[in-house]
């Protein structure tokens, strides 16, 4: 779902905890059920351009295997069963495609930065992280028009009475939103902001985006795989 261009950062800030509201509404045990579109018999891939050679940051998976993303990391593509990331103020996307079954998603933590000529794309920015997204998906002979997407993080994680404000969560939750909408991704789950930190999981071979929310100015949750993570 596209926002309109001239959404200030405050009204999409109040559309996107009216959506939490409503998904809270339907929790179950801690769980946001995010609603899924229709699925339809996957259709064959199409020609594809050579891969690239990949850089640390943008993962690959082996089939059924479970991707753990960490800052700065992206993953696209069918192979992987899951892919997990744990978020304060960073900002996850969530792609998923319902007739290829191919899913993605990226943690970036800051906006952007003042790339020079030449510097490679670093995962770490929001600009560049979908960037690269973009480039998968149609290396993938799909277009991100074809795609769900949903947006998470961006909490407030300095503590009270701090002095100086950057706003940084607020900063990424903008620059997500209006990447969201530049590249023409169909915006279908939201959950930002606040200051509670966040564990997503995407589930490819449903779409399904299992977003747990911790406590706030708690510790965070434990990362997939490591003691305390709950399927």
């Amino acid at each position: 779902m596209a926002t309109p261009e001239r959404t200030t950062l405050a009204e999409r800030m109040a559309l996107a905890s009216a959506r939490a509201a409503e998904a809270h509404h339907a929790n179950l045990g801690g769980v946001v059920v995010a609603a899924r579109p229709q699925l339809v018999h996957p259709a064959p891939p199409r020609a594809a351009v050579p891969i690239p050679r990949a850089h640390r940051w943008r993962l690959r998976a082996t089939p059924g295997e479970q991707i753990v993303l960490m800052p700065g990391q992206m993953y696209v593509g069918r192979e992987a069963e899951s892919a997990h990331t744990l978020l304060g103020s960073c900002v996850a996307v969530t792609l998923w495609h319902p007739q290829q079954l191919i899913g993605g998603m990226c943690h970036f933590l800051l906006p952007t930065r003042q790339r020079k000529p030449g510097d490679e794309l670093d995962g770490r920015f929001g600009d560049e992280a979908l960037d690269a997204m973009v480039a998968e998906v149609r290396r993938l002979g799909t277009e991100p028009s074809e795609y769900v997407a949903h947006l998470y993080g961006g909490a407030d994680t300095l503590p009270e009475g701090a002095g100086v404000k950057f706003n940084i969560g607020e900063r990424n939750i903008e620059q997500g939103w209006t990447l969201i909408d530049k590249h023409g991704f169909q915006l279908q789950g939201v959950d930002v902001g606040e200051d509670v930190p966040r564990t997503v999981k995407l589930t490819l071979a449903t779409g399904d985006v299992d977003m747990r929310r911790g406590g706030g100015r708690a510790a965070p949750p434990a990362l997939p795989g490591t003691p305390g993570w709950r399927n």
